[in-house]
């Protein structure tokens, strides 16, 4: 099955071809997925490594082990995003897509099974190979085949993909502590094999992009390699472009992962039974991603009003803001989960930007190295960030490391001034008004 090339820019949805619902249906799937995967742990991370350890909340080994267990993810998002990123400019945008999400799939599943905390950081991180790699595969899938008017509304539209993923985490965990008997944490974990049906679908009904097809036929066998990137004018496109993610991942993830063991601090000391706690958490986290959703959409229609490097900005701004506004000051749990949370999850929406703007930066068969090569840097940076947390965070008390973490989002604003507005030289999608035009 070969994707038709339309012969102009689509304007409205009836003109939007089957293969382009396809593709898009795909990707978003995946990304859904993505968002469950990523934050399953997140949610239960705690509880299940105090489980492990057969300890309590009061032992360092927690927050130690559960720093290790997030880096190790974090890493291996990396690596897959790198390592998946480099096979779908070689092998194809659909059978790297489904590569990928029977990758996370599987081993998120295997997460049930651990008997120790390594266990559990080994299964983590296989799965996280996954995860990393959808990311950059499956926005430029989106790219090549979606017209490139309707980019910073496909970008919110991806990034609620993931919102919707880990709201449902959320409401599962949430749901769980509700009854009589809830279902062991480990299991929580079983949700991960649901995507692996998916790939099933991915490789029947989503065809390579003709942009692929066509740049492989142009080169054959003399496909450009890594080194490219830092070749030529793409260099600073390249060096930009990764400090950028390194700051921004690391204070995002910083703010993610260790904000919910700041408000379980909150909470310990107010008597509420275990399960109570858990519910309340997850609530807050859940009103923090609910959010986040008319975030994507307001960093959408700000890049369409003043173009995507100036959004960025702006958003980045607006994230230091809502972190450094949560912790700047003792805040109590309320003040935090319906307030200055929220707001944070609003700005956030500046990553359902890079969606669709990092991949088209770079060139066809360097499209899914580049995006997964820069953004997978950020990730690196973030595990490193996670660690060094672990470290210096005094134990019971977050706030101080989180304010500090806030500045990382107000650097990552400054070193966006330097990233480029456009797209690269062979960027045009099929079904643009470039194609035409040629």
């Amino acid at each position: 099955m070969n994707p038709p090339a339309p012969r102009r820019e689509a304007s409205r949805l009836s003109e939007i071809t089957p293969y382009q619902w396809r593709s898009g249906i795909a990707a978003w799937l995946g990304w859904l997925f993505d968002g469950l995967e990523l934050h399953i742990y997140t949610l239960v991370a705690t509880p299940f490594v105090i489980q492990l350890l057969a300890t309590s909340i009061a032992d360092p080994a927690v927050k130690e082990k559960t720093a290790y267990i997030q880096a190790a993810f974090l890493i291996g998002w990396a690596v897959g995003g790198a390592f998946f990123g480099r096979l779908g400019d070689l092998i194809g945008r659909s059978r790297a897509l489904a590569l990928t999400v029977l990758t996370y799939a599987v081993c998120t599943g295997l997460c049930a099974a651990s008997q120790t905390w390594w266990q559990l950081m080994i299964f983590r991180f296989v799965a996280a190979l996954g995860i990393g790699g959808e990311w950059a595969v499956g926005a430029s899938l989106l790219t090549e085949t979606w017209p490139r008017a309707w980019r910073p509304w496909l970008a919110a539209v991806l990034q609620c993909g993931v919102n919707l993923g880990i709201l449902f985490a959320a409401s599962v965990v949430g749901l769980n502590s509700l009854l009589p008997h809830p279902v062991p944490i480990r299991y929580v974990f079983l949700l991960g094999v649901l995507p692996a049906l998916l790939v099933f679908w991915i490789r029947r009904q989503v065809p390579e992009p003709e942009a692929w097809r066509q740049a492989e036929k142009t080169v054959g066998r003399d496909k450009p390699g890594v080194r490219e990137l830092f070749r030529g004018p793409i260099a600073r496109t390249t060096w930009v472009t990764m400090l950028v993610c390194a700051l921004s991942l690391s204070a995002w993830w910083l703010f993610v992962f260790w904000n919910p063991q700041h408000l379980r601090r909150l909470l310990d000391g107010s008597g509420l039974p275990p399960a109570q706690v858990t519910r309340m958490v997850s609530a807050a986290f859940f009103t923090t991603i609910a959010v986040s959703i008319a975030g994507n959409f307001a960093a959408g229609a700000l890049a369409k009003w003043i173009g995507n490097r100036r959004a960025i900005i702006w958003m980045f701004v607006g994230l230091f803001g809502g972190m450094a506004g949560a912790f700047i000051v003792p805040r109590g749990f309320d003040s935090l989960a319906w307030f200055w949370l929220p707001l944070t999850g609003f700005f956030s929406g500046v990553f359902g930007l890079f969606t669709t703007y990092m991949p088209p930066l770079f060139p066809t068969l360097l499209r899914t190295t580049g995006a997964g090569f820069c953004y997978n840097i950020g990730r690196l940076a973030a595990a490193v960030a996670s660690v060094v947390f672990g470290w210096l965070a005094p134990v019971g008390d977050f706030r101080m490391a989180l304010l500090a973490s806030s500045l990382l989002a107000l650097a990552a604003a400054g070193a966006s001034w330097w990233l480029p507005e456009g797209e690269s030289a062979d960027s045009c999608a099929p079904g643009t008004a470039d194609e035409e035009d040629a």
